[in-house]
């Protein structure tokens, strides 16, 4: 799963912008990942939030000081928030405007996700439908979040290496249940090894983006694309 998540963001750095309406900017991010959230402007219908009932209204507001308040609950008490919620926080924040925030949370969701299917068997029943849900949220969302992330490469770097830090400061504490099947080994060497697996991707892609020709050339495509004209207003 984490493969796949790194494939996506990857993709997003260059293929940011669509085929058409390239210059008009992205202020709302309109996807549908079922059943946790549907931004109903596509299909004509009304915000639907299904994350659980603390943060339910909060997401669906249009408020700014609503979904910021979502935010403080997670910050409040993270230890039991499920990824699914952070990805839905991520996409309401770039909605109304906190668009440094919702980089953070994007990454933070992708990541606390990777420790949990490095450490639990999500393949069972107790998880549902949730590893596809994260990845949907990740190829639907991603592109336009990253696409605002990298109109500054520095500070997309440093909202990583904040998010990794976040995660293994904040475990899942779902990892932790006995009620859940664990992978093979000890649980928490388990953590350890997929945080270490976290931090070796973040240096990969900033030794990648040390290089200024890497970044020239990362610049020059998002120029071709759009992706500036739709991300970095």
């Amino acid at each position: 799963m984490r493969k796949i998540l790194v494939r996506l963001m990857a993709v997003a750095l260059v293929l940011a912008a669509p085929s058409a309406a390239a210059s008009e900017p992205v202020k709302i991010i309109d996807v549908m990942v079922h059943p946790y959230y549907d931004a109903g402007i596509l299909s004509g219908g009304r915000r639907m939030v299904q994350v659980g009932r603390d943060f339910d209204a909060l997401l669906q507001s249009d408020r700014r000081e609503d979904v910021a308040a979502a935010r403080d609950k997670v910050l409040a008490h993270p230890e039991l928030i499920t990824p699914m919620t952070m990805m839905v926080l991520a996409i309401r924040l770039y909605d109304v405007g906190l668009r440094d925030d919702s980089v953070f949370w994007f990454y933070v969701a992708k990541d606390r996700w990777s420790t949990l299917s490095d450490t639990i068997d999500v393949s069972g029943p107790a998880f549902g439908g949730a590893e596809e849900a994260v990845k949907n949220f990740a190829y639907l969302a991603g592109p336009s979040i990253n696409g605002y992330a990298f109109c500054d490469v520095g500070k997309q770097q440093a909202a990583r290496v904040r998010a990794v830090d976040w995660v293994e400061q904040h475990p899942y504490q779902v990892i932790f249940s006995d009620r859940l099947p664990a992978l093979r080994g000890d649980r928490r060497a388990n953590l350890a090894r997929s945080i270490a697996g976290l931090r070796k991707e973040v240096a990969e892609e900033r030794a990648y983006l040390s290089d200024p020709k890497k970044v020239a050339a990362l610049r020059a495509a998002r120029q071709q694309n759009g992706a500036d004209a739709r991300y970095c207003w």
